[in-house]
């Protein structure tokens, strides 16, 4: 299924009861292969447990990771990338990790509170992050929804115009 289908599915759509029949689709930058980057991972040898802030009062256990040092258009970036302590001990999501992240399309063509992407834990010390999979956090669909804030250390001063778009109706 995809985001599209979900969305519209009332059994799995973040939209709320209202904005739900009014849903025709979310918007996503033109697929680029220029934002499918290979970033060299630097494992964090050792993750200690934090509090990620939300936009509510519930606080998320994670650690850092690792990080991801890649160039994107001339500018050096370092990301952290990290692992949810509750999904960790869950068998189908042992595997994931989660990249929150905040840019200069913010508030302005995309969700203001930032978009995230969902990696795998690598085998070497390479990752590959493909910004035209980022989403937002379905608080930007209904604020209902208690979503993780990016850390200001993931705040990055450059466009990553590639994802999902804002979305209007919210």
């Amino acid at each position: 299924m995809d985001i599209n289908q979900k969305f519209a599915d009332s059994a799995s759509s973040p939209l709320t009861k209202e904005g739900l029949p009014h849903f025709e689709g979310l918007e996503f930058y033109p697929a680029d292969p220029e934002y499918i980057l290979k970033a060299r991972f630097v494992l964090n040898p050792d993750p200690e447990p934090f509090e990620m802030e939300t936009t509510t009062a519930r606080k998320p256990v994670y650690v850092k990771y690792g990080e991801a040092h890649f160039n994107l258009n001339g500018t050096d970036l370092v990301l952290e990338i990290y692992q949810s302590n509750k999904a960790k001990e869950m068998e189908e999501f042992r595997e994931f990790l989660f990249l929150p992240f905040k840019d200069l399309t913010n508030s302005i063509e995309t969700y203001g509170g930032g978009r995230y992407i969902d990696l795998k834990i690598p085998e070497g010390e390479t990752i590959i992050i493909d910004f035209n999979k980022a989403y937002n956090p379905y608080c930007a669909y209904n604020h209902r929804y208690s979503c993780p804030i990016p850390p200001k250390v993931n705040h990055i001063n450059i466009e990553i115009p590639a994802g999902v778009m804002a979305y209007n109706d919210h």
